[in-house]
């Protein structure tokens, strides 16, 4: 079975198909995010980025927010009409192959985690994913980015890539290791994984020592244990 794993980002939408070893038949394909970032804009640009791909069997979707049953119920950095969106009813119409969707940070996850103990997944790009596996189970779509992290500041508005740009990457990444700080003795994870666009702009050896930065490429290939 071969999978197209897309990844719906706040800046860009990426793709690519995988086969059933997880190696990539073509090229991985990324536009922007159209703006404003409505469901009816994200999908003629999806379907615009996947025309030229590798046929494929099948269809895995990380989204930037929560996904019940296909249907995304939030997303705080694309568009209010996401809201109660049937995003993989719509896809598996348009794309006529069955269709299965969750959180990005949860398919990120799924593409690095190790299967033991308790691993935490931190996302950080235009906002914060956040992802938590035990045992190699996925605990769906805990927004840990929306929670109050300092003052009146929630983790996303403290580490987000807007506050990056404001900033500047210094001080973010001691944002980023006080956000660390704060999260390691709640969930006592064994592990924790940074990934996402702004990884890259991390110092790792200022990192503590259960923590590693993932390729962003994760985010594509986790979608093809979204089907184990």
């Amino acid at each position: 079975m071969d999978t197209l794993c897309i990844d719906i980002g706040g800046s860009g939408l990426k793709a690519i198909v995988l086969d059933a070893q997880g190696q990539p038949l073509g090229e991985r394909v990324r536009v922007e995010t159209p703006r404003p970032a409505t469901p009816a804009a994200v999908m003629h640009a999806l379907a615009g980025l996947i025309a030229p791909l590798a046929a494929f069997d099948r269809v895995s979707v990380g989204f930037p927010g929560v996904v019940v049953d296909g249907t995304t119920h939030s997303a705080p950095n694309l568009h209010p009409e996401w809201a109660g969106f049937p995003l993989a009813a719509t896809l598996a119409e348009h794309t006529g192959k069955p269709v299965r969707a969750a959180n990005d940070a949860g398919v990120q996850g799924l593409g690095v985690i190790e299967g033991r103990g308790v691993e935490l997944v931190l996302t950080l790009g235009t906002g914060m994913g956040f992802a938590l596996f035990s045992g190699g189970h996925y605990v769906p779509n805990i927004e840990m980015a929306h929670h109050i992290s300092r003052g009146r500041r929630t983790y996303e508005e403290r580490i987000g890539n807007a506050a990056r740009e404001r900033v500047g990457n210094k001080r973010w990444r001691r944002r980023v290791s006080r956000v660390i700080a704060q999260l390691e003795p709640v969930f006592n994870y064994r592990v924790l994984y940074l990934g996402g666009g702004n990884a890259r702009h991390l110092a790792a050896a200022a990192l503590p020592d259960n923590a590693r930065v993932v390729a962003n490429v994760a985010g594509l290939l986790g979608g093809l244990r979204l089907w184990d």
